[in-house]
């Protein structure tokens, strides 16, 4: 995620490759960011007074902030999973903003989704300056942190929902008779297309789903068997156990 953000930035225009610094402790990802990034610094240790973003493991969140505060960093943008801006806070030292996102993985190729909300110390000027780090790889929105684990049973864990659906679709088509390499072309554009129209249209999803289900058809007769099945329980439950595992490791 770190990667695709960075590619982000230089693709959107946010920043220069020259501006931006990768810290990476390998030595073998240290030469393939490299690679992959021309322009951009990579070393094995954080620069002093500049604005950094967290993309590590949450069980190492701590020790890394206690290292960026003896570098007098000004302000953190971080994307680690269920650590909250008052531990990150605690690490730093008083008064260094900090700003929590939860993206997601679309990010990698433009199109996530992510929210961003801001600690005790972080100010409008700091949550702009977070969109824009994120919306160089997608749509932004600023919520309460109190919400970010309910963002992430949606939105942050949402696309393996979806890659789920896509999996189960391509079973179902080859299942029906379908040569594979067709089932997968047919399933991705489905999803495309729907995503897209339902992003394009004014009208809510409901509309969508009614315009292309007629009474007594084809469409009618597979939605019968979700509403049967409880498919709007079952996806509240999906969500809420996302949610849930997201407290938990704030915890």
């Amino acid at each position: 995620m770190g990667e695709a953000l960075l590619g982000g930035l230089v693709a959107d225009g946010w920043a220069t490759a020259d501006q931006l610094h990768v810290v990476e402790p390998d030595g073998d990802r240290r030469a393939v960011l490299a690679g992959a990034l021309p322009g951009v610094s990579v070393g094995d240790s954080a620069v002093a007074g500049v604005d950094t973003l967290v993309a590590v493991k949450p069980h190492v969140v701590a020790d890394v902030c206690a290292g960026l505060a003896a570098l007098g960093v000004p302000r953190v943008l971080s994307i680690a999973a269920g650590v909250t801006t008052a531990a990150m806070e605690a690490a730093l030292g008083s008064g260094v903003p900090v700003v929590r996102v939860m993206p997601n993985t679309p990010s990698l190729v433009g199109q996530g989704a992510a929210a961003v909300a801001g600690g005790n110390a972080a100010t409008p000027a700091d949550l702009d300056w977070a969109a824009g780090v994120l919306g160089a790889v997608g749509e932004v929105v600023v919520v309460e942190e109190v919400l970010i684990d309910a963002v992430t049973g949606l939105s942050g864990s949402g696309p393996a929902y979806v890659f789920l659906l896509a999996e189960a679709l391509m079973a179902a088509g080859i299942a029906e008779g379908l040569p594979a390499d067709v089932a997968v072309t047919l399933t991705e554009q489905t999803l495309l297309g729907a995503a897209t129209l339902l992003k394009a249209s004014d009208d809510p999803p409901a509309i969508l789903r009614e315009n292309v289900t007629s009474k007594g058809g084809t469409t009618a007769a597979g939605l019968a068997v979700f509403e049967a099945a409880g498919f709007r329980d079952l996806v509240a439950d999906v969500v809420a156990a996302a949610a849930a595992r997201s407290r938990e490791l704030g915890a």
